[in-house]
């Protein structure tokens, strides 16, 4: 089935099975059983990270609701299976602490990447130890103890792309772990050119309306198993609610992402000959675009009107920010511009608006800093 079919059917194969429409919210934080015996065999089971039928033992092992943006998810990127965090943070340290825990604390990081991440992997609180490299670069940063290479691709927030095949074949025996979040799997499925992780802040397009927290990671049988081992024993299970609006959004996926896609090229298309605009970042795909600015990037991000002022992106309403202040600002300005993120760049994700009035509120706040 294409893709737009399997969005909106995954996670709900067995509904009319069950005689319902809409996918059931269970919100139970536990999960009665007057066998004692035969639930520690289960408990025992669980806490090894594998997946068992039945119900779980207690919300922060697992939910039947969770369990199905897990499963839908890992469908749309193709990968054998999904597990989900309360973050795209928690996500991203589960797989930290995975490869940590194998005896491989090393991670080759290519920048640019979200600004979190970066500051996780250079501050080492996981113990953990970064080498940044280029993706020309990835395969001579290799170690014996490396665990993980990680790339964002395009990037946050220059939208810069990898060729992730490329990649793939340089990381050799070392998994990749590629951040979908801001292509998602209707633009790409790294999975299909070789990364064996592909990381998702559910946060933002997945869940697309701005109301939702969650992480999730498409992957392995086997590293999938190991990531539910370190979340039962840290406890960054997603909420139920959260899964079930999570589950809800992968059926709009495809609609909003053509949508926003097609109205983020029309913007970037009229910021390119903008006076106002020194340079526009936009790969061809996705409904990101981000432009520097001649003057003071701040003072648009106060004047528009129509446009959200704020952090996080892939929401039905269009939103702006300054990353050099904001999602990058966590990390110092040497780091910022070896990942060539300039103090001048903003950040625009578009939503659902009309192109016009986006263009006319973007207008009127560039004509403050114009000339």
């Amino acid at each position: 089935m294409e893709l737009a079919t399997r969005a909106v059917h995954a996670g709900r194969d067995d509904l009319v099975a069950l005689g319902l429409h809409a996918v059931p919210l269970d919100l139970s934080t536990t999960y009665p059983a007057r066998d004692t015996q035969a639930e520690a065999a289960r408990l025992e089971t669980l806490a090894t990270g594998e997946r068992i039928p039945g119900p779980p033992v207690y919300g922060r092992v697992g939910n039947p609701t969770v369990d199905r943006f897990e499963q839908a998810l890992a469908q749309l990127e193709g990968c054998d299976d999904g597990v989900a965090f309360a973050s795209g943070m928690a996500a991203l340290t589960a797989c930290l602490l995975a490869v940590a825990a194998a005896g491989k604390p090393h991670v080759v990081g290519v920048r640019p990447l979200y600004g979190t991440t970066d500051h996780l992997l250079a501050s080492g609180l996981l113990g953990t130890s970064v080498t940044w490299a280029t993706p020309e670069t990835v395969r001579a940063a290799l170690r014996p103890d490396t665990g993980l290479v990680i790339v964002e691709s395009p990037a946050n927030p220059t939208l810069a792309t990898v060729d992730l095949r490329a990649l793939a074949d340089a990381c050799g025996d070392v998994p990749l772990l590629v951040d979908n979040t801001f292509a998602t799997p209707v633009l790409q499925r790294p999975a299909e050119s070789g990364a064996r992780i592909v990381l998702h802040s559910a946060t933002k397009f997945l869940g697309g309306h701005g109301d939702v927290l969650g992480g999730v990671v498409a992957t392995t049988e086997d590293f999938a198993r190991r990531l539910r081992q370190i979340r039962f024993a840290t406890g960054a299970m997603l909420h139920p609610l959260a899964g079930y609006l999570l589950l809800r959004g992968l059926s709009t996926l495809p609609v909003r992402m053509k949508a926003s896609s097609q109205t983020a090229a029309t913007l970037a298309t009229r910021l390119s000959t903008h006076p106002a605009v020194a340079k526009v970042h936009y790969p061809g795909m996705g409904a990101l675009v981000a432009f520097e600015v001649t003057g003071d990037p701040r003072e648009v991000v106060g004047a528009v009107r129509l446009i959200t002022p704020a952090v996080s992106l892939g929401s039905v309403d269009s939103l702006i920010q300054h990353p050099a202040s904001l999602t990058h600002g966590v990390i110092d300005a040497e780091s910022r511009a070896d990942g060539g993120i300039s103090d001048r760049l903003l950040r625009l994700s578009v939503g659902l608006e009309d192109v016009d009035d986006l263009w006319t509120d973007l207008s009127k706040a560039l004509a403050i800093i114009e000339g």
